[in-house]
């Protein structure tokens, strides 16, 4: 329990401790002060969340510099594949990616830190996906990634058929051609 480094510099897992009992649950969605020592100081600025139902597939979503964004994410209700890939250039894990089952029940969240696209596609018949980010959305420095890149290959585990996007979530550019992230 607690808070899981990735082979991906910057990216955690945290798997709060939760208690229950016959009246329901208890448990610390976030805790600065128990947060490892690169997300101790990050100051969250605007709360999202998002209701889908199965197959809705958001993403891979990102904002340029100086707008980039880290999030802390999580599942309210059901269970979401989530899904990153790593676009900081100077990176060793860049162009790979990494996905997490987020689920209501085991309340794990992932911290994506700046320099990833951000996707998730929704397994469970409803999700309710909520999110914690560091920099205010900006449309203007809006960018993304497709979310069926020969590059990244991600497996999102459910029919391309069942999937439910957006049109613009269906007309980002791949990897190769995507809008170079230079950190902040």
């Amino acid at each position: 329990m607690g808070w899981e480094k990735t082979e991906f510099e910057g990216l955690w897992v945290f798997q709060p401790k939760v208690f229950g009992d016959d009246r329901g649950y208890f448990f610390e969605s976030f805790n600065q002060k128990n947060a490892p020592e690169e997300i101790r100081n990050i100051q969250f600025v605007q709360d999202n969340e998002a209701k889908s139902s199965y197959g809705v597939l958001r993403g891979l979503h990102y904002q340029l510099p100086p707008f980039s964004q880290s999030k802390l994410v999580r599942v309210v209700v059901g269970e979401v594949l989530d899904v990153v890939a790593d676009i900081r250039p100077n990176s060793a894990t860049y162009g790979k990616s990494f996905s997490l089952l987020l689920t209501e029940n085991l309340k794990n969240q992932m911290f994506v830190p700046k320099g990833f696209a951000h996707g998730y596609v929704v397994l469970s018949e409803t999700a309710i996906f909520a999110y914690k980010c560091d920099e205010y959305y900006t449309p203007e420095a809006e960018a993304g990634l497709r979310f069926n890149d020969d590059v990244l290959k991600i497996n999102w585990t459910i029919p391309t058929d069942d999937m439910l996007l957006s049109d613009r979530d269906k007309n980002w550019p791949d990897f190769r051609n995507h809008k170079i992230f230079k950190r902040d």
